[in-house]
Formats: structure tokens, C-alpha cells, sequence
């Protein structure tokens, strides 16, 4: 296999049809975040008159009825359970999401590396924000948790790199994380902005 060799006319085709493929836009893995959702399988756009919200809702308890319609997004970690709160609450046009590490089910993702994880821990976000009717362009705050100070550049570039465009206000600050291995914790807030 490694001993042919392609013609000048043979390449000039495969530069033609090269030149024709449309490009992903984004990053490495947008096209699995982002319509239209293309798979190993193709753009799945066509088959799905909608997508499932990423994440569980539910009304939210709320004994004196001061907010009729609030709702929780749950994600399922244990830290939800555990400690008794909501990945994320929706009030009216207002979504807070809690402090979200790069945990899904039992495992934490992204290994050491701050940046893997804060790409994790933003499209968290966003499966919670698109559970309660946002999206990630509604954020209007960051506030962003390392446990280590040295780790605050990779964090900033990858909130920026998902960010740029939005830019919310944004805290970045040093703190003790809980949980072995976390590098990075983040939490948002969203105003839903009228849809046109």
C-alpha cells in the first residue's frame, strides 16, 4: 500500500474535490455540540424534529408559591444529591447554573489538563442552560474557580476561545476546589433574551 504514487492528474482531482467540502466551523468537537450535529453517521438534523434537552427538568418545590414557574435542571452527579441542589434553576427569564466541575455520572473528564476540562465544564453549562429554554449566548456572568493560580491562563483561553463572543462579566479566582483531581470550577448566569 505505501509503494504507489498518485499522478499530477490524479491529485488535481483530489485538490477539485477538496475544494468543494465545506469546513466544520469551530472547534474539535463543536460539530457534536452545535447544529447540525453531525456523526459518524451524518447530519442528523433531518431526522429529529428536536433534540432532547441534555439534562432532566423538573418543577422546583416551592411551599409559598412565590415563584410559580421555577424549574430545576438536574445532571446526576453525586454532588447534586449529596448536597442538595440543582445543576441549574430557571426564574422567570433568569438561569443560574451552580458551580459545575468536569464530572459526568462518576467519572472526571479532561485528566489533569485545566483547559480540557474547562472546555468540558462549559458545554456542562450549556447542556443545562439549553434544558431550561437558554442558550450559551444568554450568559451574562462567569465566575471561574482554580484550585491551582498557575492554571488561570489555559482557564481564561479556553473560557475565551467559547466566550469571545459573548462576553459576559467574568470573575476568575483562586480557591480550594473539592473533589480529587479538579482543576477548574465554573458557574454562569443567563438573562433568556426575547427570541425573534
Amino acid at each position: 500500500t505505501f509503494s504507489f504514487e498518485l499522478s499530477p492528474a490524479e491529485c488535481a482531482r483530489l485538490e477539485a474535490a477538496a475544494a468543494q467540502l465545506g469546513t466544520v466551523p469551530g472547534d474539535s468537537g463543536d460539530e457534536y455540540r452545535r447544529p447540525p450535529f453531525l456523526t459518524a453517521a451524518g447530519d442528523l438534523s433531518d431526522h429529529l424534529d428536536e433534540l432532547p434537552a441534555p439534562y432532566p427538568v423538573e418543577a422546583a418545590a416551592d411551599p409559598q408559591r412565590a415563584h410559580p414557574h421555577r424549574q430545576v435542571a438536574l445532571s446526576g452527579t453525586e454532588w447534586e444529591s449529596l448536597a442538595g441542589y440543582s445543576r441549574a434553576m430557571r426564574t422567570g427569564s433568569t438561569v443560574r447554573v451552580s458551580g459545575t466541575t468536569a464530572t459526568h455520572g462518576p467519572q472526571r473528564i479532561g485528566g489533569g489538563d485545566p483547559a480540557s476540562q474547562t472546555h468540558f465544564i462549559i458545554d456542562k453549562l450549556e447542556g443545562a442552560l439549553r434544558s431550561l429554554g437558554a442558550r450559551l449566548e444568554d450568559v451574562v456572568r462567569t465566575r471561574i474557580f482554580v484550585d491551582d493560580l498557575d492554571d488561570w491562563e489555559p482557564v481564561a483561553r479556553a473560557h475565551g476561545q467559547r466566550f469571545a463572543h459573548i462576553k459576559p462579566a467574568n470573575t476568575l479566582v483562586q480557591a480550594r476546589l473539592v473533589g480529587e483531581g479538579y482543576r477548574v470550577e465554573i458557574e454562569a448566569d443567563a438573562e433568556i433574551a426575547p427570541r425573534n
